[in-house]
């Protein structure tokens, strides 16, 4: 059994801000790749309002998305990619 940490609310709120503005950062980033991630981020916000109002859980295919997405940005965006998986973890973390 994976052993989960609280984490709150306030702190995955902070790093998914975090990472909207690297992403806004990112000048080289191609469109498609651009949107998928907004997608994703944004299928996570959805599931960060679930929980604090106790709805029953979206899929979680984000996270899945978002590791896809940091495979891809590797090589011409290892800051972001490496943001992303940051992320994957407090969501890991947090159990979502």
């Amino acid at each position: 059994m994976l052993n989960m940490v609280e984490i709150e609310p306030n702190s995955l709120q902070r790093s998914l801000s975090l990472l909207h503005a690297e992403l806004a950062r990112a000048q080289r980033l191609d469109d498609t790749s651009r949107q998928m991630l907004h997608a994703a981020l944004e299928d996570i916000e959805q599931r960060l309002g679930q929980k604090e109002n106790d709805a029953a859980p979206a899929e979680h295919a984000a996270p899945h998305r978002l590791e896809a997405l940091a495979v891809g940005f590797e090589t011409d965006h290892p800051s972001l990619a490496a943001s992303v998986r940051q992320f994957i973890g407090l969501l890991g973390q947090a159990g979502l």
